[in-house]
């Protein structure tokens, strides 16, 4: 199993199938729109904007921290188009940890599944990112900003 076996509902109630972005990396992060880190939509949409052909990222609402996500799919739909501008794909709100959590996050937060690495998802904006085959390249923590060196590497961008 690895990555591209997973369908997203979308936030638009439309299916996003992972296996679409075979070919490509794709950078998952769970967002959160009133948290200390949501200024990262900004950074998220300029990759998006600048780098689509080289890397997908999707957007994965979660209220799991601190209750950070509290709104609804048409509200975070609203926000993040207002304030942020967001064109890339984002899915329905989530469970990224505990007993709700998602296949997906199952998947990527579980060396056994994953054959990568055991983690947990620490907080909001912490990021996942798929290489071109479906397998778990890298975990990135939520406090490393988009543009970061680490993130450019791991994506193979150079600025």
């Amino acid at each position: 199993m690895n990555a591209h076996d997973f369908t997203l509902k979308g936030i638009d109630g439309h299916d996003i199938h992972l296996s679409k972005y075979k070919g490509k990396k794709i950078l998952l992060v769970n967002t959160a729109s009133a948290c200390g880190l949501t200024p990262q939509y900004a950074q998220l949409q300029e990759m998006h904007q600048h780098y689509n052909d080289k890397v997908q990222i999707i957007g994965l609402p979660c209220n799991d921290f601190a209750g950070q996500e509290p709104g609804s799919e048409e509200e975070i739909q609203s926000f993040c188009s207002l304030k942020y501008k967001i064109t890339f794909p984002m899915t329905m709100k989530i469970s990224v940890k505990g007993e709700n959590m998602h296949p997906l996050y199952q998947w990527l937060t579980r060396k056994s599944e994953n054959h990568h690495s055991d983690s947990e998802v620490k907080w909001n904006f912490q990021k996942y990112l798929i290489d071109e085959n479906g397998q778990l390249q890298a975990v990135i923590s939520p406090t490393i900003e988009v543009f970061s060196e680490e993130v450019l590497s791991a994506l193979g961008i150079s600025l």
